[in-house]
């Protein structure tokens, strides 16, 4: 695997609780609530795959699939990202205790996410 693995997705759209619903039943997965995160509920990564989550979007975001790359500074890829024709959409931004993320648009328009692989710093 490469130096910057896929390590997350995302299916989010309506309500949340429906969503996880939806793909529990249709892929026998077992999405669990995340404590804190409303409308979020983690699939771990059983069978080898990737874990990710399913539920509620934003009101920015209310419907999407992204993937999150997995790097070492958000903050130089999203440099890297702008300068090679992307644009930022939630620049680095830290969940305490759980990650720091940001998201971007590809140029042809697909979100696509970032994760640092290090613990995030408390803001």
């Amino acid at each position: 695997m490469g130096k910057n693995p896929i390590i997350h997705w995302e299916i989010m759209g309506g309500e949340g609780k429906g969503v996880a619903d939806f793909y529990g039943k249709v892929f026998d997965w077992a999405p669990q609530a995340w404590e804190g995160m409303e409308g979020y509920s983690g699939v771990d990564e059983a069978h080898g795959g990737v874990g990710g989550a399913v539920g509620s979007g934003s009101a920015e975001m209310p419907h999407y699939v992204t993937i999150y790359v997995g790097v070492d500074s958000i903050d130089e890829h999203l440099q890297k990202i702008t300068a090679a024709g992307g644009t930022t959409v939630t620049p680095r931004t830290v969940i305490p205790g759980v990650v720091a993320y940001a998201m971007f648009k590809d140029p042809a328009g697909n979100m696509v996410g970032l994760a640092e692989h290090a613990t995030p710093p408390a803001p």
